[in-house]
């Protein structure tokens, strides 16, 4: 079986399915079952064929031993899968196998867009039932205890997040229209924010890992193109259109998409909510700099936390905030690291108290997607300000950015079977938090906008 094996593979497969990136790049803690060198045999033989051998034919081979467990072409290979399957943990660990022999044939294929349509037949291949047992099928036990592990797989996180990974490569995808009633996790490739927390698992790999980042950057770097290009149209068409009849004007702007899916109207709004001064005089960046240098001089983690209430509730409607929930802010405050009140406030404190905030404010775990709060903010005073105050949050500490993703995602998560028609606010909340996110951590340079806000 050394013939299987490059030098390119032999790297490869160090990252087993039951790897746990520990440090940086390359470095791996193993478990060492029963069955690692039998795990390390079969990713090999993938390794090699994948570079050797079409998608269809992978695909076939990938039935052929997977869900079939017949007529493979290497019949030595059946009785190391077999032990893998009888193994004692294989109830725990064989999903973790599985999904690690998908990102073998996935990574390779995903790098030439013209074979994504292959992951998309890879994944779902699961959906395929198996050809009917027989009292006469050999290995009648092997067989059944493969295709238990199979229904194990297909409960499993890791093969959910499988099914999300067919919306980024499916060319024919329907989520530039917002009307179009389908699943939410449809919808999953516009929002590059949410990539690394619904498409990558904590036993991911680093090329799983890579590839997924890689497609983040793509898409990201897309998005603000798109929208820049929009923008810019739709300025010069208003400036076309003072000099030009609406013939004439068509025939000089090239017509272009509006690649989010919210109203122009909406899309304005948006605009003119993150790049305007929508807090008095200020920006949500100018006023983040305010509250930074201001607090700096607090020496009490308690009168932070004040300073901190005063500086949120300005983006909250007076008359929603005087309700409830202005109190129930300053309660959250209060309590938040109570026996540190009188430390000098420092950077810990500050993510401490920022991420916590954020679970107040959106939805507090996977666990328990519990998200009244945020569904309230937005029901009395729209998306935009609920989104500008979780912006007001992230823009004083940076470094909850990812967290704020990760709450983002747990809604996602929750909400990704549910139809566009019954959530419209939380795709319009997705839409304009993409735009958010874009304009105050992305490349975009939307600074010629400003004169129309």
């Amino acid at each position: 079986m050394k013939n299987w094996t490059s030098a390119e593979s032999e790297k490869t497969v160090e990252q087993t399915p039951l790897a746990k990136v520990h440090g940086g790049r390359g470095e791996y803690v193993h478990n060492y079952h029963d069955c690692y060198q039998e795990e390390q045999l079969i990713y090999q033989h993938l390794l090699h064929l994948v570079q050797m051998e079409s998608p269809d034919q992978m695909i076939e081979r990938f039935r052929s031993l997977f869900i079939e467990r017949a007529n493979y072409p290497e019949p030595e290979i059946i009785p190391i899968l077999d032990k893998i399957t009888a193994s004692k943990t294989a109830s725990e660990d064989f999903k973790f196998f599985l999904n690690r022999c998908c990102h073998i044939l996935i990574n390779r294929w995903y790098i030439q867009p013209q074979l994504h349509y292959a992951i998309i037949d890879l994944i779902k291949l699961f959906d395929t039932p198996p050809s009917r047992l027989t009292g006469n099928s050999f290995r009648l036990r092997e067989i059944r205890r493969l295709r238990e592990l199979l229904h194990i797989f297909t409960e499993s996180d890791q093969y959910i997040i499988l099914r999300r990974f067919i919306q980024l490569v499916n060319p024919t995808y329907k989520s530039n229209n917002r009307a179009y009633k389908q699943p939410l996790v449809n919808l999953i490739r516009r929002y590059p924010y949410l990539y690394e927390h619904c498409l990558i698992s904590e036993d991911s790999t680093f090329e799983q890992q890579e590839t997924v980042r890689s497609f983040q950057v793509q898409v990201q770097k897309k998005f603000e193109i798109d929208l820049s290009r929009y923008v810019t149209y739709k300025v010069r068409s208003v400036q076309i259109s003072q000099k030009y009849s609406e013939f004439e004007a068509h025939r000089i702007l090239q017509p272009v998409n509006n690649p989010t899916l919210l109203s122009d109207r909406d899309l304005y709004s948006t605009l003119k909510q993150f790049i305007g001064k929508s807090e008095g005089n200020c920006t949500y960046q100018e006023k983040a700099q305010q509250f930074l240098k201001y607090s700096s001089q607090t020496t009490k983690f308690h009168d932070f936390k004040d300073d901190l209430y005063d500086y949120l509730i300005s983006s909250v409607d007076g008359h929603y905030g005087k309700g409830l929930f202005n109190q129930r802010l300053y309660n959250h405050l209060q309590n938040t690291l109570p026996d540190a009140n009188d430390l000098i406030p420092n950077d810990f404190l500050l993510v401490r108290t920022c991420s916590q905030l954020l679970n107040f404010l959106v939805v507090n775990s996977q666990a328990s997607p519990q998200h009244s709060t945020f569904l309230d903010l937005i029901s009395n005073q729209g998306s935009l300000p609920t989104i500008g105050l979780l912006m007001k949050v992230v823009l004083i500490c940076r470094k909850v950015k990812p967290y704020l993703e990760k709450r983002f995602a747990i809604l996602f998560n929750h909400y990704e079977t549910a139809t566009t028609d019954g959530i419209d606010w939380l795709v319009g909340t997705l839409e304009q938090l993409n735009i958010a996110m874009s304009i105050h951590f992305g490349d975009i340079d939307l600074s010629f906008f400003k004169r129309f806000c």
